[in-house]
């Protein structure tokens, strides 16, 4: 099913994946590049705290008197940024994000080290419905479609993966269809049938009391959010491409938060001070990864082909028996 590239074949197939997707994602969003942080000053509160259960990875700096925090992700960064450097609606920005998550699991398809594009798009108010959600998921399909088109072409590669159109499903919807099945199996099922699949209203729980895949209630509002997911051939499992929604207004902030546990009138940061008085614009925005774009395209079994990274001595061995050559 699989065309080999070599490891030099694959570093020029990483590049040209890179430039073709985020040429086509920066065309079919309106989105223009700039440049981002590699690290935020702790008391500012602008890192992402994932599931408040990851701390980022901190170092103090004598000469600035600050600790500063490794990005997670430049979700509350960017929502500011649309409005520092003076986005029309409709306009947004897209960036190379490098983080380092040092809690989260690391296997095939998970890294300590996190490459995305974060984008952020400023919107209306009135665009706050799952018609416009759908609409943006759409034209990110179209760049994904595209670039797949042009790296199959460029490299010879003798394999399908996408079908014409993106599947939406709500995470109650996809529990209906297989209530036997935990979440994870859920996603894996549909997503083997249909290739790629948008699962949308993550964060609540389900009818079940399970909740279809952890968020914090910070970024996205939990009713116009959602995964996009691919089906990945060579290790026949499903792999997230993009976490993304609408993100919250005050109103749905206060409740997220609450809901949380997490008391947002405690907190005296400055992305919970303009939440809480209603300062920051209407925005969609989300995270799409780099290395797990190349690894699908490129049907790599271990997201090590595709990133430098960290792995323990099990992995290393493990991959050479198999002929996985990690960089």
């Amino acid at each position: 099913m699989k065309k080999q590239l070599s490891i030099n074949q694959t570093q020029k197939a990483i590049v040209a994946i890179k430039n073709h997707f985020q040429a086509n994602l920066a065309h079919e969003l309106n989105l223009y590049r700039v440049s981002a942080p590699l690290f935020v000053d702790q008391q500012l509160g602008i890192n992402d705290q994932l599931d408040h259960k990851q701390a980022p990875v901190s170092f103090y700096v004598p000469k600035l008197n600050k600790t500063l925090e490794i990005v997670q992700s430049l979700a509350k960064w960017k929502r500011l940024a649309l409005v520092k450097y003076e986005f029309e609606t409709y306009e947004g920005l897209y960036t190379d994000m490098n983080a380092i998550r040092a809690h989260d699991d690391v296997d095939s398809k998970h890294s300590i080290y996190v490459d995305q594009w974060d984008w952020e798009l400023l919107i209306n108010d009135t665009d706050r419905n799952l018609a416009f959600l759908f609409s943006i998921v759409k034209k990110i399909y179209q760049a994904l479609k595209s670039t797949y088109l042009a790296i199959k072409l460029q490299f010879n590669l003798d394999y399908d993966l996408l079908n014409e159109d993106i599947v939406f499903i709500s995470s109650q919807e996809l529990e209906d269809l297989y209530p036997h099945l935990d979440p994870d199996q859920r996603e894996y099922e549909f997503a083997k049938i249909h290739k790629a699949i948008f699962i949308y209203q993550v964060g609540y729980p389900l009818k079940s009391n399970l909740i279809q895949s952890s968020r914090s209630p910070e970024y996205d509002d939990w009713l116009l959010n959602g995964d996009l997911v691919v089906y990945h051939p060579i290790n026949d499992f499903a792999l997230e491409l993009s976490s993304m929604g609408i993100r919250v207004n005050k109103e749905s902030f206060i409740k997220q938060t609450k809901f949380a546990n997490i008391d947002p009138n405690t907190h005296s940061d400055l992305y919970y001070d303009l939440m809480l008085n209603n300062q920051l614009p209407s925005t969609i925005g989300g995270g799409i990864g780099q290395s797990r774009l190349c690894m699908f395209l490129l049907q790599c079994e271990h997201i090590g082909q595709v990133q430098v990274s960290v792995w323990d001595d099990d992995t290393i061995n493990q991959s050479k028996k198999q002929k996985i050559y990690l960089l």
